[in-house]
C-alpha cells in the first residue's frame, strides 16, 4: 500500500496548518496555568517552617529524604530574604539542625547546605557561626572535590583574621591543587580575604604564581586577581608583574583581558615617571601581540587599550583601529556595538585616524540596532569632510524618525559641533536642526536644538537672522512654555538689530492673543525692547501694548503698564471706559492713576531697567529694602530710595559659617562691612553672593587661616583672615598664595 493510499484510508489527515493550531492550544493552555498557579512560598509561617526543619535531626529522613531536607532549606532561605528576621535562639537551633545535615553525602543537597550557611552567616552572631565551623573544615579536607571547594569558599566568607592562621595550611594546598575547582575557589578565598587579613595572603605569593600557570582558563583568571590584589600596594611590584606576563603569554582569554585592563590603568598612574618609557614599550610590545589573538574579546580588549594610551600618535593608533574596522562588519551586534563605541571616544580627540573607516561606518546607518547607528551618525559627524555634509544630512533625515528623543539629542549634539567646524554649512545644518524643530518631540529634544542654535548664533554671525526666524516660526505652534519664553528673550534681545526688526514683530504679538500668561509678558517685555531700541516702531508698539493694559493676569498687565510708562504712553486715557462701568476700578486703573505722565522721551534710566538686570539678587534686595525702613522709617515720605541709597545686606550664605576660634575674645566683623572699609575695592561693584568661611588650617595651630569668596559681577575677591594665637608675637610681612585656593 502507498502512503497516499494509507493517508486516504486513516481517519483524517494532518496538515501544517492543523499541526500549528494544536501547538498554539498547548501553548495557551500552559500560559494560563502557569498564570493561574500560585507560588509555592506564598503563604508561608516562619513557625511552621522552623517546626518543618526539626527533622533534620532524624538521621533516616536526612539520609532517605535528600529532597525534603533540600526544600526546607529553600524555605528558610525564602523567609530570610523577605526580610523575617529570626531570633538569635532560632537561628541557634538552625544552625543545629544545618549541621546535622552533613551526615548525608547528596551532592545536591550539600550544595543548599554550603548555600544556605554562606547566605545566613553574614547576618548571624559570630558565637552562632562556630557551630558550622568543624564541619566546613572537615569537608576541607575530604576526598570529595565538591565537597573541598565549596567548604573553602564558605569559609572564606565566615572567619575572620583570628581563625584563618587555623586554615590557612590547607587553602595554600587548595591554590596549587590539580582540580581546576578547588583551586579556583581557593583564589576566589584569598580575594574575599585580602579585604580583611592582606598580610596573611600576602604569603600565599609562591603559591598563587604558581597557579598562573595552570592550563585551566579559570584558575588563572583568578590566580591573576589575586596576584595584582596581593601586590597592589607596591608600584615597582606591579610594574615587574606587567613586564614579566607581558613576555610569557596567557593562554586564558579571561586572564589576557584582565592582564590588559591591568596594563592600561598602570600606564595611566606611571606617566612621566623614570621607568615609564621600559614598561611603554613592554606594554605596547603585548598590546599589539594580542591584536593577533584567536579570541575577539583579546584583541577588542587591546585595541581599546591601545585607543586609550597617553601619548600615542595616530601611527600608534593604526592596528588598534584596523582591528576595530573589521569588527564593524560582524554579523554580531554586541561586535559592532563595542567597535562603535571605542571608535566614537577615538574621534573626539583623533578624528583624522579614523578617516579610513568612514565608509564601513557610513554602512552601520541603517544598522537593526538602533545604537550602533548613532554610534556610527555621531562619530561620521566628527570624522566627515566638509563635502560628506549634504549626503550625511540626507542619510540621517530618516534616520532620525525611528529613534527616540535619547538618541536623537546625541546627533543633535554632534550636528552643533560640525557646525562649529565647518562655519560654511550653516544653511544646511540650521535648516536640518529647524525642519526636526517642527516635527513631534519631547522637550529634552526641543531643547536641546534651541539651545544648539543659540550656540550657533552667537559662534556664527552669519546664522543670526535665519536662527533668529526659524526660532519665531517654532513658536508658533510650541507646546512648552519655558522654550517659549527662552525663545521671546531671544527675538526681544536679539530682534531690533537686524536688518528688518519689524518681521519679528507679527510673531510677538500673536504671543500676547493665543498664548498663556506667561507667554504673553515674555512677549510684552521683547516688544518693548523693540520700542526703546528701533524708534520707527515705537508708536506702533505702544499701540500693541495698550491691549495689554487690560489683560487678565497681573503680571502681564504690570509689564504693559511700566513699558509705556518708560516709553511716555498715556495711561489714563487708553484706560477709560464707558459710563456704565464707571464706577467699576480695576487694579490696573489704580497702577495707571498713580504712573500717568505726559508723553516724555525714554531716559537712560529707561533703558537700563528694561534691559539690565538687577544689581543684586531678589535675596540681598530683600535684606537692603528691610535696614533702610529701620533707618529711615516705612512712612518717611522725604526719603529717598534708589540703588545708592539701599544700605549693603550681607549675601546669605547656603551653609553654615565656619567659626574660627579666637583667643582674643574679639568677634570678626561682617565680611561685607570690612570689603568696602577699603576704597580700591569698594569701587569694584556690590556683592552677589559671598561664601561660608573656610578654614586652611587647623583650629590648634599658632596661625589659624581662613578665607571668604566674594562673588561680584566681574571680579572675584579672595579675603583672608590671619588669626595669631600667640600673644607675645606679632606677625609682619605675611603674603598669600592664593592658586591653590582659587583652583
Amino acid at each position: 500500500m502507498s502512503v497516499d493510499a494509507a493517508g486516504e484510508e486513516g481517519p483524517s489527515t494532518l496538515s501544517l496548518s492543523s499541526v500549528v493550531k494544536e501547538i498554539q492550544g498547548f501553548k495557551d493552555k500552559f500560559k494560563r496555568e502557569d498564570f493561574d498557579s500560585p507560588s509555592p512560598f506564598a503563604d508561608l509561617e516562619k513557625a511552621a517552617v522552623l517546626q518543618e526543619c526539626r527533622a533534620f535531626s532524624d538521621a533516616k529522613v536526612v539520609t532517605e529524604s535528600p529532597r525534603r531536607c533540600s526544600h526546607l532549606i529553600t524555605k528558610l532561605l525564602h523567609i530570610v530574604t523577605q526580610g523575617d528576621a529570626m531570633s538569635s535562639s532560632e537561628v541557634t537551633d538552625v544552625f543545629f539542625g544545618v549541621t546535622k545535615l552533613f551526615q548525608s553525602t547528596d551532592a545536591s543537597l550539600r550544595r543548599m547546605i554550603y548555600f544556605f550557611i554562606k547566605e545566613v552567616a553574614e547576618t548571624c552572631n559570630p558565637d552562632d557561626i562556630i557551630i558550622v565551623t568543624s564541619s566546613l573544615t572537615k569537608d576541607m579536607n575530604s576526598n570529595e572535590d565538591l565537597f573541598r571547594a565549596n567548604s573553602i569558599r564558605v569559609l572564606s566568607r565566615m572567619i575572620d583574621a583570628t581563625m584563618l592562621g587555623a586554615i590557612e595550611r590547607y587553602v595554600k594546598q587548595a591554590i596549587v591543587d590539580k582540580n581546576a575547582m578547588v583551586s579556583s575557589s581557593a583564589l576566589v578565598a584569598g580575594l574575599h580575604l585580602s579585604k580583611g587579613s592582606p598580610d596573611v595572603v600576602r604569603r600565599w605569593v609562591g603559591e598563587v604564581q604558581e597557579a598562573l600557570h595552570s592550563p585551566s582558563a579559570m584558575v588563572q583568571f583568578h590566580a591573576l586577581a589575586l596576584l595584582y590584589e596581593i601586590k597592589s600596594h607596591d608600584r615597582l611590584a606591579i610594574s615587574k608583574m606587567v613586564t614579566q606576563l607581558a613576555r610569557g603569554p596567557i593562554s586564558s582569554p579571561c586572564a589576557a583581558c584582565l592582564l590588559i585592563r591591568y596594563i592600561s590603568s598602570s600606564l595611566a598612574g606611571w606617566r612621566g615617571e623614570s621607568t615609564a618609557s621600559s614598561v611603554e614599550r613592554a606594554a605596547y610590545q603585548y598590546l599589539e601581540l594580542s591584536l593577533k589573538d584567536r579570541s575577539e574579546a583579546v584583541i577588542f580588549e587591546a585595541a581599546k587599550a591601545l585607543c586609550s594610551m597617553p601619548g600615542a600618535d595616530d601611527r600608534d593608533l593604526g592596528p588598534a583601529v584596523a582591528s576595530l574596522q573589521l569588527f564593524l562588519s560582524s554579523p554580531k551586534p554586541p561586535l559592532r556595538l563595542a567597535a562603535m563605541r571605542a571608535l566614537s571616544r577615538v574621534s573626539t580627540a583623533r578624528p583624522a585616524a579614523l578617516v579610513k573607516c568612514n565608509d564601513d561606518m557610513e554602512a552601520l546607518i541603517s544598522d537593526s540596532n538602533r545604537s550602533v547607528a548613532t554610534f556610527a551618525i555621531t562619530t561620521l559627524l566628527k570624522t566627515g569632510s566638509e563635502s560628506s555634509v549634504d549626503r550625511l544630512m540626507k542619510q540621517i533625515s530618516s534616520f532620525m524618525t525611528e529613534i527616540s528623543d535619547d538618541f536623537k539629542v546625541v546627533v543633535v549634539t554632534a550636528i552643533r559641533e560640525l557646525c562649529l567646524k565647518y562655519p560654511p554649512k550653516h544653511q544646511v545644518l540650521i535648516g536640518f536642526l529647524a525642519n526636526f524643530l517642527r516635527e513631534e518631540g519631547g522637550f529634552e529634544f526641543k531643547s536641546a536644538i534651541v539651545d544648539a542654535i543659540v550656540v550657533l548664533m552667537h559662534a556664527v554671525a552669519d546664522t543670526k537672522e535665519t536662527s533668529l526666524f526659524h526660532l519665531c516660526e517654532f513658536i508658533e505652534d510650541c507646546e512648552f512654555t519655558a522654550l517659549s519664553t527662552q525663545i521671546l528673550h531671544l527675538v526681544g534681545s536679539l530682534g531690533p538689530a537686524t536688518r528688518a526688526p519689524a518681521r519679528y514683530i507679527r510673531f510677538i504679538y500673536n504671543r500676547i492673543i493665543l498664548e498663556n500668561s506667561a507667554i504673553r509678558a515674555a512677549a510684552v517685555s521683547a516688544l518693548a525692547k523693540f520700542a526703546v531700541r528701533v524708534p520707527a516702531l515705537r508708536s506702533s508698539i505702544k499701540v500693541l501694548l495698550h491691549s495689554s493694559l487690560r489683560d487678565e493676569d497681573d503680571e502681564v498687565r504690570d509689564r504693559a503698564t511700566l513699558a509705556l510708562r518708560f516709553l511716555g504712553g498715556d495711561l489714563s486715557s487708553c484706560m477709560q471706559r464707558p459710563d456704565h462701568e464707571s464706577n467699576l476700578r480695576s487694579p490696573t486703573e489704580e497702577v495707571s492713576e498713580s504712573c500717568a505722565v505726559a508723553d516724555a522721551p525714554h531716559s537712560t534710566l529707561s533703558v537700563d531697567m528694561l534691559f539690565k538686570p538687577l544689581p543684586l539678587s531678589f535675596v540681598e534686595l530683600a535684606g537692603a529694602l528691610r535696614q533702610y525702613e529701620k533707618v529711615h522709617g516705612a512712612d518717611n515720605e522725604d526719603a529717598i530710595l534708589s540703588y545708592s541709597t539701599l544700605p549693603i545686606a550681607d549675601a546669605v550664605a547656603s551653609t553654615k559659617r565656619v567659626e574660627v576660634p579666637s583667643r582674643s575674645g574679639l568677634k570678626p566683623e561682617s565680611n561685607c562691612t570690612a570689603f568696602y572699609k577699603i576704597p580700591e575695592i569698594a569701587t569694584l561693584g556690590p556683592i552677589l553672593r559671598s561664601t561660608a568661611s573656610a578654614p586652611l588650617t587647623e583650629s590648634e595651630t599658632e596661625y589659624v587661616v581662613s578665607y571668604v569668596k566674594h562673588i561680584l559681577e566681574h571680579h572675584l575677591v579672595l579675603e583672608f583672615s590671619v588669626m595669631n594665637t600667640i600673644q607675645d608675637q606679632v606677625l609682619q610681612d605675611a603674603r598669600e598664595d592664593a592658586y591653590n585656593v582659587a583652583r
